[in-house]
């Protein structure tokens, strides 16, 4: 759909015509990822679908725009001092990335909890990296501190025009690659993305509409644009997005262009990002997954809309990754644990493994438990975790445990 430069509506700090300076400023130096048309999620919501994969970027997520951006508007003085950041995510690889490219010095003050992993990538770019504090808050305050002890330049990473250009380059592309997006539903953390794309979409000859998503356990700016008072905190899969305050600058445009925000439950995102491998066969992070769990929770909102979705990041750690598939296939039926009530006697093990064998169910793993239960003492316990096709062949393996006289009890994910 094409755009017409008009000034930002009710004042905004940042119009069209910025993002479009910003995608002069950045090209060649970010990677412009493709918007790929999804046939299996259109069927699967019953809306057209888009998704724009800000997961290739070279640090595997959007922020990389706004940092560079960010950057490249430096004067002399500014670059020679170096820049400073408080991040212990995207932003803080992305700033560290461009800035150790362009001999900008990247100092990222992070909390003294942040995985090792993190800080290896970010000093890996040649940043320095200063732990400080138990939480963001303090690692912040602290990093505010060195700015004016020592000259630096601050980088918010969502709340300054700068950044938030930068971010808008994604409905750029997003928009010429797809002409037909009419919806676009982004996530929201601080909001700078979102107030990038909105800025873009309501520019369009014909105004598109954008939803926000926010986790249920994170919802600062659902509750700051619509007045509400939802609990703020939580282990969100989302950590991404899990940000208590939102910017002044970011909510000023949220509430001014955005039509929308939704919540999203931690199952949702984490049925979201197991469809995303399965069916994308792309690696996404919680908050990359926010917008499909919008979308899926919503279907009938979205229904025959052309709607574009942004991955906007696949930074996530493997062994939670591990974690949200393996608990997807329990949920889907194609992996699950039994408990099985047995008599203690020679043989019992035999006769039970002759049901799966006969059902043609693969046995993973078992458990006997003769002290910790409240059963007879001949009586024992049996957990078995096995492999099915799907939750009709679990099914069909309880009615045939059961038809042999077996107590059988199915532990399921909440």
């Amino acid at each position: 759909m094409a755009t017409q430069a008009v000034p930002a509506p009710h004042d905004l700090p940042v119009a069209l015509s910025d993002v479009q300076a910003a995608a002069q400023r950045i090209m060649g130096a970010v990677v412009h990822t493709p918007t790929l048309h999804s046939k299996t999620l259109s069927d699967l919501s019953g809306a057209n679908v888009w998704l724009k994969f800000e997961n290739l970027q070279f640090t595997a997520a959007y922020k990389e725009r706004g940092a560079l951006n960010t950057l490249l508007q430096l004067d002399e003085a500014a670059r020679a001092k170096g820049v400073i950041a408080a991040s212990a995510g995207n932003h803080a690889q992305g700033l560290a990335y461009h800035g150790g490219r362009l001999g900008i010095p990247v100092t990222i003050v992070m909390p003294k909890p942040t995985p090792t992993v993190k800080v290896m990538q970010t000093e890996g770019h040649k940043a320095t990296v200063i732990l400080e504090g138990e939480t963001f808050d303090e690692a912040y305050a602290h990093a505010r501190q060195l700015e004016a002890s020592n000259g630096y330049t601050f980088v918010h990473p969502f709340d300054d025009p700068r950044i938030i250009a930068g971010q808008g380059t994604v409905a750029l592309e997003m928009l010429a690659d797809a002409p037909a997006i009419d919806t676009l539903i982004v996530p929201i953390g601080g909001g700078g993305l979102i107030s990038g794309m909105s800025t873009v979409a309501k520019a369009a000859a014909t105004p598109i509409e954008v939803v926000g998503v926010q986790a249920e356990l994170f919802p600062s700016m659902y509750n700051l644009v619509k007045g509400h008072h939802e609990p703020i905190g939580g282990d969100t899969l989302a950590e991404g997005i899990a940000v208590r305050d939102p910017g002044a600058i970011t909510s000023r445009i949220v509430d001014a262009l955005v039509d929308d925000i939704v919540l999203v439950s931690e199952r949702a995102l984490e049925e979201a990002l197991s469809l995303i491998l399965q069916i994308e066969k792309t690696v996404v992070e919680g908050a990359g997954a926010a917008g499909l769990a919008a979308l899926l929770a919503n279907r009938e909102r979205f229904a025959g809309k052309n709607v574009g979705i942004v991955l906007c990041g696949g930074n996530i750690d493997t062994r939670l990754l591990a974690n949200v598939l393996l608990r997807d296939l329990a949920r889907s039926g194609r992996l699950a644990r039994l408990r099985i009530r047995l008599q203690d006697r020679p043989g019992a093990l035999y006769q039970v493994a002759r049901i799966f064998q006969e059902q043609a169910v693969n046995i993973l793993e078992l458990a006997h438990q003769r002290i910790f239960t409240n059963l007879p003492a001949k009586g024992l316990s049996l957990d078995v975790e096995c492999e099915t096709r799907d939750r009709a062949h679990l099914e069909r393996l309880n009615t045939a445990l059961m038809a042999e006289g077996y107590d059988v009890k199915l532990i399921e994910l909440a």
